[in-house]
């Protein structure tokens, strides 16, 4: 069972953003079964994997939402990118050794992140782009 899943109500209707969102759910879904995982005593380099993951592909993804608005000439594009440079700036902060010490809940807390995230953004901002075109 997906703690995380890409509900109707998510999705924008352009394709290729639908996709991408699809990805992130994936990787907080990860993040939420490593949390739920007794069987990892030491859950670190999981830990990391998946905030690199996340780094990683938010990047790729912001670049090609960034991009398409700029296509259609959107109107909130700032908002957007405030928006998306917030998101990467968080986490960036997740330090190593803090994350280490405290495995537990730097999990929680990226969780508690992404479940706003997903919501407040997708839900609030994104959906806004397709109305746009």
């Amino acid at each position: 069972m997906a703690m995380y899943e890409m509900k109707p109500e998510y999705y924008t209707g352009i394709d290729f953003i639908d996709q991408e969102h699809k990805k992130l759910f994936d990787i907080a879904n990860q993040a939420y079964e490593l949390l739920t995982n007794e069987f990892i005593p030491d859950k670190y380099d999981y830990i990391m994997e998946v905030i690199d993951e996340l780094k990683d592909y938010a990047k790729y993804h912001f670049d090609h939402e960034e991009t398409y608005m700029t296509s259609i000439k959107y109107k909130r594009f700032l908002s957007q990118k405030v928006s998306h440079d917030d998101f990467i700036e968080k986490i960036n902060q997740y330090d190593s050794e803090i994350v280490d010490e405290q495995q537990r809940e730097s999990l929680l807390d990226l969780l508690e992140f992404l479940t706003s995230w997903l919501v407040e953004h997708i839900y609030k901002q994104d959906k806004l782009i397709a109305e746009a075109e």
